[in-house]
């Protein structure tokens, strides 16, 4: 076994009041699931969480990295709260080191005998009677040796910190459905909202035979991805083929993209109250595309009633989306030419400001549409996604 430990850092939850606890218990629950399968124990309290008794170090910090509301990492040897103990402990990294350093000292058990000026005198006085070569720079040093002093008797020392995700914890926020569909958009939009705390459960529009199954196993390979940070997510998929087709036969052929994303809001919203989500998730962007100009989002918003429609990627360019697409390992994906139901039957110029009042009249030519949708409900098909 490992004789390090790993320290993990929560970030925003520091700000919580008296509903601190349930914000803790659900990154606690949520540390253990992404840690599964992995050969390790955990250690919780106010003070730190640790991982420790590990043998794959580099497997624990990127699946850590992935974790919603843990701020930062560290390994680190974790010692008595001792003077001596300290310096002992900071005398096994000398040897690897070369060039310049300083000593941190983070003095969090106010009660110590030595401030924390001294505790970094003395520890990195310890180094360099091992290390001669050393230099000392305390406005810019090449290497930083943190000494953290806990209220618990404990000290950790550690090098660096390691960035990881942040945010809040998934489940923490509520759930949402998401509108997943095999863009570049829609699983950056994911990403976003489970940062906020969001739990996702996904939904998919596919006109089969009109687009192929390969365009299905898509959007199931990015569902698959982004469980890394969701955390495990239910995929419904829902057969939109008549209902495209339909649109395709009475309605005006520059309507056809607003009316078919005005049934998918329908339908979203149906079955977002049937998984007990109380919000959509889209990864609209003001501008990019025909359906996402201003009219255009708000004749499809007209159409949900009850929750309201976060679209996180609003204010992105499309470098920007990009950008977290390849941070969060999307992109190669979303970029396979498999086409979605939102090419199916795409008019040579679709309406960039339509209006409320007529797409109702377009729609109304369809007659009776509700039996459509129920049936597109009815035959939904659920995929349930777990990490690899």
């Amino acid at each position: 076994m490992n004789d390090n430990i790993i320290i993990i850092r929560y970030g925003e939850l520091h700000l919580k009041g008296k509903n601190r606890g349930f914000f803790e218990k659900m990154l606690i629950d949520n540390i253990r699931k992404a840690l599964e399968g992995v050969e390790c124990k955990t250690r919780f309290n106010r003070s730190r969480y640790e991982v420790f008794d590990y043998t794959d170090e580099i497997e624990i910090i990127e699946r850590l990295k992935k974790v919603f509301g843990i701020h930062s990492i560290s390994v680190a040897k974790k010692c008595a709260a001792d003077i001596d103990a300290i310096c002992e402990v900071v005398k096994g990294y000398a040897s690897e080191m070369s060039g310049t350093f300083k000593v941190n000292t983070n003095r969090a058990d106010k009660r110590y005998p030595f401030t924390s000026v001294e505790v970094s005198a003395k520890a990195g006085g310890a180094i360099l009677s091992v290390n001669h070569k050393l230099g000392v720079d305390v406005h810019n040093p090449q290497i930083i040796i943190n000494v953290d002093i806990r209220e618990d008797g404990c000290a950790y020392i550690f090098k660096d910190k390691i960035a990881c995700a942040g945010g809040m914890p998934v489940g923490t926020a509520g759930k949402g459905m998401l509108l997943l569909s095999g863009g570049l958009d829609s699983p950056v939009a994911a990403y976003m909202m489970a940062k906020r705390g969001l739990k996702l459960t996904a939904i998919h529009f596919h006109s089969y035979p009109y687009t192929s199954e390969m365009a299905k196993q898509k959007v199931i390979d990015l569902a698959r991805i982004l469980v890394d940070y969701t955390g495990p997510m239910d995929l419904i998929c829902i057969p939109f083929t008549k209902i495209q087709e339909e649109i395709h036969k009475y309605c005006e052929s520059n309507y056809m993209i607003t009316i078919v994303r005005r049934f998918m809001m329908r339908i979203a919203e149906r079955v977002a109250k049937l998984n007990n989500c109380g919000c959509l998730v889209n990864g609209e962007s003001l501008a990019q595309v025909a359906s996402q100009t201003l009219h255009s989002i708000t004749v499809t918003n007209d159409i949900v009633k009850s929750m309201p429609i976060f679209r996180p990627c609003i204010g992105m360019d499309k470098q920007e989306i990009i950008e977290i697409s390849y941070k969060i390992k999307t992109y190669e994906t979303s970029i396979l030419p498999y086409e979605d139901c939102c090419t199916v039957f795409l008019p040579d110029s679709p309406v960039t400001r339509p209006t409320i009042i007529k797409a109702e009249i377009e729609e109304r030519k369809m007659g009776d549409f509700e039996p459509l949708i129920k049936e597109a409900i009815e035959n939904r098909e659920i995929i349930h996604i777990e990490k690899i």
